[in-house]
Formats: C-alpha cells, sequence, structure tokens
C-alpha cells in the first residue's frame, strides 16, 4: 500500500514556487499539505487559502496556528470558510486544523502570556469542536467565554462541519492530552526516533483514557528532510544550520531528544532570537553529522527514505516532510507513490 505522504510549508521558498510545487505533488500522490504559522513571518490563513485554490485533491492543514492570537470563534469562522473553499475529498474534509501553544521569546514579546497551556489548549479544542456542531454554543471557561455563539450561517449548508482537529504537541501532557481529545497530533521536528516512540505511547496512553484506540488518532510528524543526489554534503549542511535554529531558539525540542546539553549551551553562542542564516551558518560548523543524522533525514534520496522509514516505524502515520534545498522537486520524487518497508 502507498504511503501517506505530505510537504510542510515554512517561510524557506518563496510563495509562488511553493504554490507550484504544492501542485506538483499533488500530480505525484501526495496527500496533503501542512502550512507553517511561522514565527512573525508568514500567515498560515492566507497560505493554506492559496493552497485550496490552487489544487484539487490535497488536504491542507494548519501546522499550527497559535492559540493565542485568535479568538476560537474566529477561528471556526475562518476554518468554516476554508471548509466551504476547499471542499471535501473521497468523503472527507480538505482543510484541517492544527493548533499549537506558541513558544519563547515570541509571545512575550508581542504581549501574550503563556499560561496554563494545557488547560487553553483544551478550552479552546472543546469549544471549537462544539462550534463545528453548527449548534450554539455557550462556555465560561477560564480562557475561552462564549455567550450563546454559533457560525451563523445564512445562505447555503448548515450541517455540521467535519473539520477534524489537532493538536502540534511536543511537551509530554501535551501529548497525552492530544490522543485524549483530538481527532489528531501534529508531532515535532527536529526529533528523534526514539523520542517518537515515546510520544507515540504517550498519545496512546491519552486514546484510552477516553476509550479510544492510537488507531484512533492520527499521527502525522513534521519532518525535515535536506536531500541532494548531486551532493550529499550540502544536504547535510543544511541539516546542521536547522539544527542550530534549534538548539538557539527553542533548546525544549532539543532536549526532548536529549541532545548534549554542552552542544545546546555552545551554539547558543552563536544564535539567539531573532538570529541571521549567516548565524546559524557559523554555529553549523560544530554541529556533528552524528546529531543531523539523529534528527531529521539528511543525504542522498535512498538515506533519506531510509529514515523517514524509521520514523514511521515509530508510529508516525503520515510523514509530513520540510525540504530544506532550495529545490523541492528531489523531494517529492524520492517519496512519490513510495511504499515504506518496514
Amino acid at each position: 500500500m502507498t504511503q501517506r505522504m505530505a510537504l510542510y510549508m515554512q517561510d524557506k521558498h518563496p510563495i509562488r514556487y511553493e504554490i507550484e510545487m504544492a501542485k506538483y505533488a499533488e500530480e505525484k500522490g501526495f496527500s496533503e499539505i501542512w502550512q507553517a504559522d511561522t514565527r512573525l513571518a508568514r500567515d498560515a490563513v492566507v497560505l493554506m487559502s492559496a493552497l485550496l485554490t490552487e489544487t484539487k485533491r490535497l488536504r491542507i492543514g494548519s501546522g499550527v496556528l497559535p492559540i493565542w492570537t485568535r479568538n476560537p470563534a474566529v477561528i471556526a469562522a475562518t476554518w468554516n470558510t476554508m471548509w466551504e473553499l476547499g471542499g471535501t475529498v473521497d468523503g472527507q474534509s480538505r482543510v484541517m486544523l492544527g493548533l499549537g501553544a506558541w513558544w519563547e521569546p515570541i509571545a512575550s514579546r508581542v504581549g501574550v502570556e503563556r499560561k496554563k497551556p494545557l488547560k487553553a489548549m483544551r478550552e479552546h479544542i472543546e469549544a471549537l469542536r462544539q462550534l463545528f456542531t453548527m449548534k450554539e454554543v455557550t462556555c465560561q471557561g477560564e480562557f475561552v467565554k462564549l455567550d450563546r455563539v454559533k457560525l451563523d450561517v445564512a445562505f447555503g449548508d448548515t450541517s455540521p462541519r467535519d473539520i477534524p482537529l489537532y493538536i502540534g504537541a511536543t511537551g509530554p501532557k501535551m501529548l497525552k492530552m492530544s490522543g485524549e481529545i483530538c481527532d489528531g497530533v501534529v508531532l515535532n521536528y527536529v526529533v528523534s526516533v526514539d523520542y517518537i516512540r515515546s510520544a507515540v505511547e504517550l498519545v496512546r496512553q491519552g486514546a484510552e483514557k477516553a476509550g479510544k484506540s492510537l488507531d484512533d488518532v492520527d499521527r502525522p510528524e513534521l519532518l525535515v528532510c535536506c536531500l541532494s543526489d548531486d551532493d550529499p554534503q550540502a544536504a547535510m549542511m543544511e541539516g546542521k544550520a536547522l539544527v542550530a535554529y534549534y538548539l538557539g531558539t527553542e533548546p525544549h525540542i532539543m532536549k526532548a531528544s536529549k541532545v548534549d546539553p554542552e552542544l545546546i549551551e555552545k551554539v547558543q553562542k552563536f544564535v539567539g532570537w531573532p538570529a541571521t542564516e549567516a548565524d546559524y551558518r557559523r554555529a553549523a560548523k560544530i554541529i556533528p553529522d552524528d546529531v543531523v543524522r539523529n534528527l531529521m533525514a539528511a543525504g542522498n534520496s535512498q538515506q533519506c527514505r531510509e529514515k523517514v522509514a524509521e520514523y514511521i516505524d515509530a508510529g508516525v502515520t503520515c510523514p509530513i516532510l520540510y525540504p530544506m534545498m532550495d529545490d523541492i522537486k528531489p523531494v517529492i520524487d524520492a517519496f512519490a507513490n513510495w511504499k515504506a518497508e518496514r
């Protein structure tokens, strides 16, 4: 059976080029695109709408939208609009909603206090699920307060919206909660296969708490793919630059994969937030090859396929490949109609 495959679009490539690559991926049998809500660089909603318009079959998800930036009623109205724009494919909504708790230092710098992220996330998910029934919703939570609110569609289809809800989760408590209350979890990238195994087990525990099985919870994972058959070493260097970014700005992800704390400390001397590409390149020089191989798919096509297969074997249902090279086509070609060997 052909493996379900996706692409992750962030802000590495020009927007028009990303749209063309999405259309190319659709032709090559990819199932979906997950669009980042990238720092303060690109807005997921704008690009998801463009991707829904320019493709016919691909499902499009947010990977992931920060819950602190929009009221849940506004989120529901926005996704309802994209639901109408995209329609369905094989009986499924083409649009998916992935939510995240955001990260520091960006949140505090724009005046957002990320207190009690678990409770805030639970309230958002529960409210959105109710709003997508198209019925009136009232709730008085600590973070979500709705007073007789509904998606007041005056013209057209008023049936419930089958928009699946995902949480972008890294920590153990959020992973468990994702399994308990969501249709799926968007697993993080730049993490080890061992981390993914542990994360999937936590999702399973959460699912069982709600009377579900692990198979009831979708588990796509963002997965960096630095691929070049012409110059595998250049692909490795791209991987190192991305690792440098995460070591410097999101060390909690690195710690989850048991990266040496001394390496994290060394890289942070080069990379802060915001940092420049030159900062990442300088820091990349001190990162060993084996650290990159432990956290992503890097090298030639065969090496990348082998690594992606390891993540699938660990419990990933759909690799969401993040192409780091300037040319995305080789990544699409390497995984087109691919059947992972397990």
